[in-house]
């Protein structure tokens, strides 16, 4: 399937770290005081049913599941309350991370960049509340995260106000909103999916 059903190619994908406390605290880490951004590059995306490639420098290598938001139109500035207008729709996403060079390296780039290590999809829906999904994982059909987006510190009018007061948000730009706790390794020939209440399944495999 690849990225067709993207109707803008994202200019960039801009991440939340800790935005469920139960993943802060499988982390070790306070909650934040505000959002926790960072980014990927667009290089790092693959559809449904394409491959997460392991990379040699890396030893562990963790599924993320996570809801995604797509921008619609440019924003710059805006307030919570005029966010969803500029959203085209919601979609699931999976960060994946090389754990190991995440603690080796301390900040994220390299962990979070790799080639493939963004998998989205299966398809951009617009008609859900993005603040109360059911969210879970399933790692060769086994549950590992299972969750809602009611648990989010910060909501996605929050988010998406946050990060357009630092940057202007283009149409397809993609915006992950955290992931719940549950997060773990994954290794070469595993099937990792990602399923988000009224989106669907994002499926992926690693080699």
């Amino acid at each position: 399937m690849g990225l067709s059903f993207l109707i803008h190619r994202p200019t960039k994908i801009v991440l939340v770290g800790l935005n469920y406390k139960a993943h802060a605290k499988e982390l070790n880490m306070p909650l934040p005081p505000e959002p926790i951004i960072f980014m990927k590059p667009v290089t790092a995306l693959i559809g449904p049913c394409e491959c997460i490639v392991y990379p040699s420098q890396a030893t562990r290598v963790d599924y993320e599941a996570e809801l995604a938001i797509v921008m619609k139109a440019v924003c710059k500035d805006i307030e919570p309350k005029d966010v969803m207008a500029h959203i085209e729709g919601f979609t699931c996403l999976n960060d994946v991370t090389a754990r190991d060079i995440q603690k080796r390296d301390v900040q994220w780039t390299r962990a979070k960049s790799f080639d493939s290590f963004c998998p989205v999809g299966p398809e951009i829906v617009k008609a859900i509340d993005p603040n109360n999904l059911a969210i879970r994982s399933f790692l060769n059909g086994e549950l590992k995260q299972d969750s809602n987006t009611a648990e989010f510190i910060f909501t996605v009018e929050e988010l998406v106000s946050f990060i357009s007061h630092v940057m202007t948000l283009m149409p397809g730009d993609i915006i992950a909103t955290g992931t719940p706790g549950g997060i773990g390794a994954m290794h070469r020939g595993d099937t990792i999916e990602v399923t988000i209440e009224g989106i669907g399944t994002l499926r992926n495999y690693v080699g």
